[in-house]
């Protein structure tokens, strides 16, 4: 089944297995969506994740949730910005901090997929791809 935007279904199958307190969510893998997933590790929003081969020989994302306790887990939400129908880019003074910098923005820039902090730093903008708190 073809999907028109492959981050917010992965953003929506991370929600709803957090909400469901579901440890492990598995979903089909991209180049883009394991470069996001490998930033909520190091921000520590989750445990851990792999790349699998799923029934039909396809590559696959397999994600390990990570909780603070039995009814807080790591992600409290995600919200999608830049859609595939109205892209949002922003230049290197424009990054958000999101939730007064307790949030992560993820950025898609010229040099790979990065934190805002990250982008800020390095000085260069991109297209806004999403929010973690």
């Amino acid at each position: 089944m073809s999907v028109t935007d492959p981050i917010a279904d992965m953003l929506a199958r991370i929600r709803n297995a957090t909400m469901s307190r579901h440890e492990i969510v598995q979903m089909p893998a991209s180049k883009l969506k394991v470069e996001m997933v490998r930033i909520l590790k190091e921000e520590g929003f989750i445990e851990d994740y792999e790349t699998v081969k799923d029934d039909a020989g396809h590559d696959a994302l397999r994600i390990r949730l990570h909780y603070r306790s039995k009814d807080e887990p790591g992600i409290m939400g995600l919200k999608r910005v830049s859609k595939p129908g109205l892209r949002i880019h922003v230049g290197k003074g424009e990054i958000p901090r999101y939730y007064g910098g307790l949030g992560v923005s993820i950025l898609s820039t010229s040099r790979g997929v990065m934190t805002g902090r990250q982008a800020w730093k390095t000085g260069i903008g991109g297209e806004l791809l999403c929010y973690v708190w």
